[in-house]
């Protein structure tokens, strides 16, 4: 496992930590943990193509098809029936 070693952290910020860790059960390192790997985990969500990542999210009711993406592509406004 890795090690990492922040400086010059805010004692403001380190309290508000303690605080939130102490609210979820855990201890500041295992908060700190648990605030990165839901940072990175955001990140790679985000980087992935839009068609991907709907795709991914309606996969268990049955969406097989291929969503294109839309790249360069002008947004129309939608026209309802009168």
């Amino acid at each position: 496992m890795a090690q990492l070693v922040v400086r010059n952290l805010e004692e403001g910020v380190k309290a508000r930590l303690q605080r939130q860790a102490n609210r979820h059960g855990h201890s500041m390192e295992e908060e700190v943990r648990d605030i990165l790997r839901n940072a990175v985990r955001a990140e790679e969500r985000a980087a992935a193509p839009l068609g991907s990542r709907l795709r991914q999210r309606f996969a268990r009711i049955g969406l097989d098809e291929d969503i294109p993406e839309l790249h360069g592509q002008k947004a129309r406004p939608m026209v309802f029936g009168r």
